[in-house]
Formats: C-alpha cells, structure tokens, sequence
C-alpha cells in the first residue's frame, strides 16, 4: 500500500475515533465560548447534538490534513535541506509549513461542519439537518458558500498557530523520545502521549483565537475578526476570550493521544501488513 492510502486511512480512522469519543466535551467548551454562557445555550441537555455533521466530516477532514502533511513535510525536508544546511531547522520548517498546509486543506471540509455543528450544540437548532436547511435557503442574503464558510478566515488564523506549535513539538518529542531509547521510532502510545501533551499545550495558547471563531460562526450576520474582537473586550471583558480554556484543553490533549494515537496504530498496522506481503 503506497503512502497516500496510508496517510489517507489512518487519517480517517484518527479523524472519528477522536469525534466520537470527546463530542460532550467539544459542546461543553462551545457552549461556554457562546454569547450568553454555558446555561442558555442548552448547559448540560443534548450534548450530543450535531454530532452528525462532525461525524461525517470527521474522517475526510482528517485524511486531507495527513495526506498534505506526510506528503509536505518530506517534500519540504528535502528541498530546504540545502538551503538551511541544518537539520534540526529544517525539520521544523518542514513541520510547521506542512502542518499549517495540512490545516487549511483540512478546513475545506472542517469549517462547513463545524458552523452546522456549532449552531446545533448551541441549541440554535435541534439537528444538523436543520441548521444546514437554514443555510441552504440562503441565510439572510449571503449566499450558501459564504453562510457555510462563515468563519473560514478566524478558522485559519486559529489553526495555523495552533499546528505550527502542535506538530513541531509532537515530531520533536518522539525523535527525542526515540533517540533516548535507541531506536529509530517510538511505539504508537509513546506517539500517542506526545501528541496529548503537544496538543494540551497548543489548545491552551491558542484559546482566545477559537473564542473568536466560535462567536464568528455563531454570529447571525457577517463580522470580521478585528469588530468581533472589539466587541467582545468592550462588552465582556478580558476574560471571556479565556472562555472554554479548561474543556478545550483537556479536550485537545486527550483528544491528541487518541487522534495521533489511532494515526500512528493504523499507519504501523498498514506499513507492517505491506512489508508482510513484500516479505
């Protein structure tokens, strides 16, 4: 099997093993980002609502993400070697272009789905089949690609920091880890709790960039980064951009070890079946 089908199943498979396993806790921390708190945007009932729009997006999202990543950052490794004339450099350089490259193909499917998905958690609407019927019959005039891509800008200048510190420190601590031991790879729960810690960290600094996206894609008319930000300091203070620290972190990072974990299982398990048919 070639490294794309690879890439392209592992992806899917860590993609919904993580969806389905922390849902409660992703509409825990977007209920407590959304105007108005946690209470009136549905608390503790339906926690599970719009768990079908991430789920069917969970797996094509993910798959494009490790498809461009594995795919770039051996790409970028090889063309900056020469330029960079040093490894260690040039394995973050190729970590964070590839994983921000990663990210923004991965968001062609993410952020469609997480609009439905968030309006559903917030009790906006009963299902995700409601909330895309509501875009479809061109919300207030926008448009259905600009009414599913509400957010798309806050989205990217959210994951885009966010990976360039995830990735780099999860391969940083596995060739750490690795080198350690004296072998050439570490084990797929070695890999699985590097991208738990990787990931705890990046959710925790980046918690005010998904503040602001969150209330973008919740907003019922169009509004930019800078007027969302302005708004939320006059209104509600310093705070608030803090909102959902707590769950989005412990989401992320548990999320992490079973996102990267599963990657990392399915991607040996494949890797180990091919050499066995070769062998």
């Amino acid at each position: 099997m070639n490294e794309f089908l690879v890439s392209l199943i592992s992806g899917g498979c860590a993609g919904t093993a993580t969806d389905l396993a922390f849902f409660p806790i992703d509409t825990l921390k977007t209920r407590l980002q959304a105007k108005g708190g946690f209470f009136q945007n549905g608390g503790w009932k339906g926690v599970y609502r719009g768990l079908g729009s991430a789920v069917i997006a969970s797996a094509p999202s993910a798959s494009l993400f490790f498809v461009t990543y594995d795919g770039c950052k051996k790409y970028f490794k090889a063309e900056l070697m020469p330029l960079l004339k040093n490894e260690n450099l040039t394995l973050n350089v190729s970590h964070m272009a590839a994983a921000s490259l990663g990210e923004i193909a991965a968001c062609l499917v993410r952020v469609p789905a997480e609009v439905i998905k968030q309006r559903t958690q917030t009790s906006k609407f009963s299902t995700s089949l409601e909330s895309l019927k509501f875009i479809l019959r061109n919300e207030n005039g926008e448009g259905v690609i600009r009414g599913l891509y509400r957010g798309w800008t806050s989205t990217i200048v959210r994951e885009i920091p966010f990976t360039t510190i995830q990735y780099p420190l999860y391969e940083y601590m596995k060739l750490r880890w690795a080198a350690h031991q004296g072998i050439e790879k570490v084990s797929p729960l070695q890999g699985a709790l590097c991208g738990s810690v990787a990931g705890g960290f990046a959710a925790a600094v980046t918690t005010p960039l998904d503040v602001l996206k969150t209330r973008i894609m919740l907003s019922s008319h169009k509004i930019s980064l800078g007027q969302v930000a302005s708004q939320l300091y006059k209104e509600e203070g310093f705070a608030v951009f803090w909102s959902g620290v707590g769950p989005r972190t412990m989401w992320i990072s548990a999320g992490g070890a079973i996102f990267l974990g599963v990657y990392e299982t399915v991607s040996s398990l494949l890797t180990a079946e091919e050499q066995t048919k070769l062998g």
